[in-house]
């Protein structure tokens, strides 16, 4: 995945289309959250809830973007690193769990996870859909826009891992896909963290 930091003017999300868009992403997220944690206790598979998990923290995440839409570039680059700081935790979390379940007996369900995993990657590829024009702006708008790619990447891949839980008729590419998506968190969040970085870096450098 690449960077995406300079120091030119960005879109800030000073745009009542982008709010517009970001509030029906919110919904989605939310709604997601509900259905994939409950089938993925149904299902016992590890790879479903970390993929519920995103969903509850770009739903909170996303609010905050709408929250500091306007504010100054300080304000908007500290919502950025704090979106930062949570996809760590979560990438973190995901990872120490999924070694964990290692060690965990039990095979998920592969028929709720790929029919779980494929009604997720319909709505964040409506979430993609409504934000792909915005993809290019600033930390803070940037960082809705990696959440939502890494949504539906995530998506794809707990439809494969159900297909590789249903053909080993074991839990090992369940596992393996949650602890693929924990490096994808890691990796979103060094992302958002250096824009963030580069952009206030950029705001203290004297006008020449």
């Amino acid at each position: 995945m690449a960077g995406c930091c300079n120091n030119d003017a960005k879109f800030d999300g000073l745009s009542s289309d982008y709010k517009r868009r970001l509030w029906l992403v919110i919904a989605i997220n939310a709604i997601m959250f509900a259905v994939e944690m409950g089938a993925g206790h149904m299902a016992r598979s590890q790879a479903l809830q970390a993929d519920a998990l995103d969903f509850l923290g770009d739903a909170l995440t996303y609010g905050l973007s709408l929250a500091v839409i306007g504010a100054s570039v300080r304000v908007r680059t500290n919502a950025a690193l704090i979106k930062a700081v949570s996809l760590l935790v979560m990438g973190f979390w995901v990872m120490g769990s999924t070694l964990y379940r290692v060690f965990y007996v039990g095979v998920p369900e592969a028929q709720i996870m790929g029919v779980i995993g494929f009604m997720a990657l319909v709505a964040n590829l409506a979430s993609v859909a409504l934000l792909v024009r915005y993809k290019d702006g600033d930390a803070n708008v940037r960082s809705v826009w990696l959440c939502s790619r890494n949504d539906a990447i995530g998506n794809v891949a707990v439809m494969l891992a159900a297909a590789g839980v249903w053909g080993t008729t074991t839990g090992w590419p369940d596992l393996l896909v949650a602890g693929i998506m924990g490096a994808l968190f890691l990796s979103s969040a060094l992302q958002i963290f250096r824009q963030a970085v580069d952009e206030r870096r950029a705001l203290a450098q004297p006008v020449t």
